[in-house]
C-alpha cells in the first residue's frame, strides 16, 4: 500500500467490495437537503500519472474531488463516501438540475488526456469501470439516461472522458444507454440540416434527453456546442457540432429508447 501525506479528511468505510484502497479527500461537504445520488458522472483525470491525480484530488488548494478513481491497471480507490458531496462536476446541468454534485457520484478514470493525445483506455481499466459503475447503479437505482460524461453536463467547458472512451462497451453491459450511431457521410463535408423547424426539433430532443439547451430554432453557437457534446458521447466518429443527418438519426434512436419522439 502506498504511503500518502497526512491530510485532514473525514474517515469512512468503503461503499463497495470493489474498492482496493481508501484515500480520503478533504474536498467534500454534505449533499443539498433532499438530494441523493441519481446521476453517475464519468470523467478522465487529464493528469499524467495516477499518483498525481490522487495528489490533486486531495489537495485543499485545488478544491476538486471525486468518489472513485480507477487506475490504468484497474485498481479502484475511493476518496469520498457516496453519501457525501464530492466536488467533481463544477458548473453543470442535467435534466434541469444545476447542483449536479449534490445528486451525483463521480468516477475519475486515469487518462493523461489531451496533453498525451488522449491515449486509449486499457481493457483491464474499462473492465474495472464497467464493474464499478454497474455496482453503483444497482445500489443507487440510477436510471440509464443518467449515466453521463462530464462533457454531457458541461458542454464546451469539458470534453472528458472523450471520444475514445468505450461507451458502447458500457451500454452493452447495461451501464447507461447506447444505440448504434448512424455513420457520418463517408466523403466530403457533412450536409448540414439548417432549417429552423429541423433545428428546433433537434434542440427539443436534446433537451428531452437531458442536455441544458432551450429550443429556439436557431443554429447558434450554443447549439453547436451541445451537439458536439452529444456527438462526443453517442457519435464519436466525427465531433464537429454540425446538425447533419447522421446526428439526427442517432439522436432519434437514443430518444426512442426513453420513449421520446418529437413530431417532424
Amino acid at each position: 500500500m502506498t504511503a500518502h501525506p497526512k491530510i485532514s479528511a473525514p474517515a469512512f468505510e468503503a461503499d463497495t467490495a470493489l474498492v482496493d484502497e481508501i484515500i480520503p479527500s478533504p474536498n467534500v461537504n454534505a449533499r443539498r437537503t433532499g438530494l441523493r445520488p441519481e446521476v453517475l458522472v464519468l470523467h478522465y483525470t487529464g493528469l499524467p500519472t495516477f499518483a498525481r491525480s490522487i495528489e490533486v484530488l486531495r489537495d485543499p488548494r485545488c478544491q476538486v474531488s471525486c468518489h472513485y478513481v480507477v487506475d490504468l491497471d484497474g485498481r479502484v480507490v475511493q476518496m469520498v463516501a457516496e453519501d457525501m458531496r464530492a466536488w467533481h462536476a463544477g458548473v453543470s446541468c442535467w435534466r434541469g438540475e444545476t447542483d449536479i454534485n449534490s445528486q451525483s457520484i463521480g468516477i475519475e478514470v486515469q487518462n493523461a488526456g489531451p496533453d498525451a493525445e488522449c491515449p486509449d483506455f486499457p481493457d483491464v481499466q474499462m473492465a474495472a469501470v464497467e464493474r464499478l459503475a454497474a455496482d453503483i447503479i444497482a445500489r443507487n437505482t440510477i436510471p440509464p439516461r443518467n449515466v453521463v460524461a462530464h462533457s454531457d453536463i458541461a458542454p464546451g467547458r469539458k470534453i472528458d472522458p472523450g471520444e475514445r472512451f468505450d461507451w458502447r462497451r458500457l451500454g452493452r453491459a447495461g451501464v447507461g444507454l447506447w444505440v448504434q450511431p448512424e455513420p457520418p457521410e463517408a466523403a466530403g463535408a457533412p450536409s448540414p440540416v439548417g432549417d429552423a423547424r429541423a433545428v428546433q426539433r433537434v434542440q427539443t430532443l436534446l433537451e428531452a434527453y437531458g442536455y441544458g439547451i432551450a429550443p429556439n430554432g436557431h443554429s447558434d453557437d450554443w447549439t453547436a456546442t451541445v451537439v458536439a457534446a452529444f456527438q462526443r458521447h453517442f457519435r464519436p466518429a466525427r465531433v464537429d457540432g454540425v446538425i447533419d443527418r447522421s446526428t439526427i438519426a442517432t439522436l432519434e434512436r437514443l430518444c426512442a429508447q426513453i420513449g421520446v419522439e418529437i413530431e417532424r
